[in-house]
């Protein structure tokens, strides 16, 4: 092993510098903001310091649209206030969004005005670029930015967007986890079951199920003169002629922060003293319906975790129905976030565990009783009628009840040649028609469904091997399938 070369004199002189100027740029930062950068939500994407320059921060909104009770605006304020600057949330309205659709947009669209509201009720500015100016770096250059915050977002396109810009940004971008209770970073590695991550998950609930701080900026945000913005009432999709307008918006549901509230107070006082029973009864309301709004962000499920919290307190007896819902809540969404933020092929058969490849090798040629085309599928015209009502409400609805989509996932495969057309189609109806598509629990329950992701083990029979069965008779047994099917039929 060669002798490390002593440093000549001119070199020592060179290393004295460079680290008396680090420790310049380090103290240029305000003690606040180091701190921020320690929180377990905080991704520090590019780090540096704010330029002496910058006219404002910048909380790109993007996953968290809603300007009340949402981490990633409450770091950004922070940061505002650290930095003596006012603070401005920007929304970028893309046209292109991957399997998005009229539905979809229309339901966004409706939640802008809340956001806009909520983030001037703080102090904060709110900006709606949609296509084609929607490119964030102009304007961030635009603003004069000292830093930007985002939010988090597991998914595969989404985290390649900020991966991008990081790259060719020059101030500070830090991302925070706003949308999980949990900080997603804390679990450190894909989950096996939710049997795995339930522990982690609950031993970390006293420490981040608590109160949202909800600071007020310090500065009040003034637009620059001739600053383009686009208006947050109007039709976001205007002039938009790419884009898929078959699928329409649903008049049941209104999207926003405010619809949010008003469904969660209804599920707390009216829903959840019978949660634990009636939530898997398709043909009644009993579940909490919030997937839509969790999914755009309009609310969070801290917000959702505390309401119940809340409504335990006043009445002990709801707490089976609270660890009822929170299972589902926390547990499995928030593996599901893990899910996909740790499997790159997490809409692909190659997600599967090794229990479940052995069994796709030993069935996934199985001979099928009957095969049904895609079209077949998507008009909901198979022999199986509590099928077709799920699909129907799928269509009509924008949502389906979630025992149903187990069902409509596992006969997917039983009806498609393979499991990766089986997957292919599944992801494609639901990222179509579902409002909450598009999303790390629809991603995770079809792979439950039909890789067996996150399950054991069960006895072994045609097609699906070892992964658990469901069938129309059983599944019709555990509630008023009838009365559901009929239910169905009349949205056609």
């Amino acid at each position: 092993m060669r002798p490390q070369r002593a440093m000549t004199a001119e070199e020592k002189d060179r290393e004295c510098l460079r680290r008396a100027e680090a420790l310049a740029e380090e103290q240029r930062v305000p003690q606040a903001l180091r701190a921020l950068a320690q929180d377990a939500r905080v991704r520090v994407r590019r780090a540096g310091t704010p330029p002496f320059a910058g006219r404002c921060v910048v909380y790109w909104m993007q996953r968290a649209q809603r300007g009340w009770d949402n981490h990633a605006l409450d770091v950004a304020i922070a940061a505002g206030n650290a930095l003596e600057l006012p603070v401005v949330a920007y929304f970028a309205g893309i046209s292109n969004f991957p399997h998005a659709n009229l539905r979809h947009y229309a339901f966004l669209s409706q939640g802008l005005p809340d956001a806009a509201e909520e983030c001037a009720e703080r102090g904060v500015g709110f900006v709606l670029r949609r296509a084609p100016e929607e490119d964030p770096l102009r304007f961030f250059a635009d603003v004069q930015a000292a830093m930007v915050i985002g939010d988090e977002n597991p998914m595969r396109g989404p985290e390649l967007w900020r991966m991008r810009v990081a790259e060719q940004m020059t101030v500070p971008f830090w991302t925070v986890d706003a949308d999980v209770i949990v900080p997603s970073r804390l679990l450190e590695k894909a989950q096996f079951s939710a049997a795995v991550a339930r522990p982690r998950l609950v031993r970390a609930l006293p420490e981040f199920l608590t109160a949202y701080a909800n600071p007020s900026a310090e500065i009040a945000w003034r637009a620059p003169r001739g600053l383009y913005a686009d208006d947050v009432n109007a039709d976001i999709t205007r002039g938009w002629t790419e884009l898929d307008r078959s699928v329409m918006p649903v008049e049941a549901w209104t999207g926003g922060s405010r619809a949010a509230r008003r469904r969660l107070q209804q599920f707390c006082s009216a829903i959840l003293p019978g949660y634990a029973s009636d939530r898997n009864r398709p043909e009644m309301d009993g579940s909490s319906r919030m997937s839509p709004y969790l999914h755009f962000g309009h609310i969070g499920p801290q917000t959702i975790a505390l309401a119940v919290d809340a409504a335990v307190e006043k009445d002990p007896r709801l707490a089976e129905a609270r660890a009822s819902f929170f299972n589902e809540l926390i547990v499995w969404r928030e593996l599901s976030v893990n899910f996909v933020r740790y499997q790159p092929e997490y809409d692909s058969p190659a997600c599967a565990d090794a229990w479940a490849q052995k069994t796709l090798l030993e069935h996934d040629g199985d001979e099928r009783e009957v095969l049904y085309k895609l079209p077949q599928l998507e008009q909901a015209r198979t022999h199986d009628e509590l099928w077709n009502a799920a699909q129907m409400q799928m269509l009509r609805f924008g949502w389906m009840h979630n025992v149903m989509r187990m069902y409509w996932a596992k006969k997917i495969l039983e009806w498609t040649p393979n499991v990766r057309i089986a997957m292919k189609v599944a992801i494609y109806l639901n990222d179509k028609y579902q409002i909450d598509g598009r999303d790390p629990n629809g991603y995770a329950g079809i792979a439950w469904s039909i890789l067996g992701k996150f399950d054991r083990a069960w006895f072994d029979r045609p097609i699906f091997g070892k992964r658990r069965y469901m069938s129309g008779a059983s599944t019709g047994r555990k509630f008023l399938s009838a009365l559901y099917i009929e239910q169905m039929r009349s949205l056609e």
